[in-house]
């Protein structure tokens, strides 16, 4: 049997390396293939449990260089290509917007028209492209985000995603390109870089930091299980239709100040060494972000009635999971 080569672009950030690790144990006759250009956010060490093994291969490569992404996709030919890298942490997009242009637009860009080049009429090579929910604006109290609702992006971060999700609409529709594309809301679990809220509620907790919390903490955002979302990731690959999007959800909407408790508790559980018994006095509201959007929601009924891919439901023991990885972490 042929092996099969695919590229994971920002294989080593957080949800990229728990993909790779995700597809070599689905994928046994695979190469993989981690494209990243090791930015602040990258982690090769998340990579050590498949980093020996012989389906396992890391290149170091910005995309935003074209010529060097020519040459590498000439080199090793994948059959397919799974996107993530990105430029993603919103407040970074807001004081400095110029690399998640680069990166998310003209990355995005360089890695399509380069496998259309190499790919040609080839319509068995896929490339999926993977986005966020953001791209969609803002929801009031009620109703959540289809495949079909308009793009209004309010930050420089997901209009650079807006950005590079029409390219690839549009060379699935101009070209006859076999893309697919998935739009995820708020990712938890382990590696994600410390920047994020939850690692940076844990991390500020154990060091009996103050708890940064935007506004009031009213802000509502649905949460999804990496590792969920790295096989709903793998399931919209494998699926038949070429052109379609899938919203990826978690089922699982809260306002961050309820999560920021809910992170506490397990704290106080795990650790047990919160000021006044309690990690939640460490709380602390602060101005809000620019343009916040109040809430996110996402239908994921057509991923789940077309593909057959559902989340997991337990939450609570999902978190607590994650909440003893980073504790192993910061202690370390």
């Amino acid at each position: 049997m042929n092996t099969r080569t695919f590229w994971v672009t920002g294989g080593a950030g957080f949800i990229g390396s728990n993909l790779l690790i995700h597809l070599h144990n689905h994928f046994p006759d695979a190469k993989l293939v981690n494209v990243d250009k090791l930015s602040y956010a990258s982690n090769l060490d998340y990579l050590e449990p498949i980093a020996s093994s012989d389906q396992y291969e890391f290149l170091q490569l910005d995309i935003t260089d074209r010529d060097a992404v020519r040459t590498h996709l000439q080199q090793t030919q994948p059959d397919g290509i799974f996107h993530l890298a990105a430029e993603s942490h919103v407040d970074n997009s807001i004081s400095g917007p110029e690399p998640f242009v680069m990166s998310n637009v003209v990355g995005t860009f360089n890695l399509l028209e380069e496998c259309r080049q190499l790919w040609g009429d080839d319509t068995t090579k896929r490339f999926l492209h993977v986005s966020t929910d953001e791209v969609y604006g803002s929801l009031g109290d009620e109703g959540a985000f289809t495949e079909t609702t308009p793009y209004a992006p309010n930050s420089p971060y997901s209009a650079s995603k807006a950005g590079s999700d029409h390219l690839v609409r549009a060379y699935h529709h101009t070209y006859g390109m076999n893309t697919v594309m998935t739009n995820c809301s708020n990712n938890y679990g382990p590696h994600q870089h410390d920047e994020k809220l939850i690692p940076t509620v844990i991390r500020n907790a154990m060091a009996h930091n103050p708890i940064p919390v935007y506004g009031q903490g009213t802000n509502v955002r649905d949460w999804l299980f990496v590792e969920d979302h790295c096989d709903a990731i793998r399931t919209v690959f494998e699926c038949e239709d070429a052109g379609e999007s899938y919203n990826i959800g978690g089922n699982n909407e809260w306002k961050n100040i309820d999560l920021v408790h809910s992170l506490c508790r397990l704290l106080n559980e795990e650790v047990g060494e919160g000021p006044d018994g309690d990690y939640a006095n460490l709380i602390s509201f602060v101005t809000d972000r620019l343009g916040h959007d109040f809430r996110y929601a996402i239908d994921a009924s057509k991923i789940k009635n077309s593909l057959g891919w559902e989340p997991s439901t337990d939450f609570d023991g999902l978190l607590r999971t994650t909440v003893q990885w980073y504790v192993k972490k910061y202690r370390a």
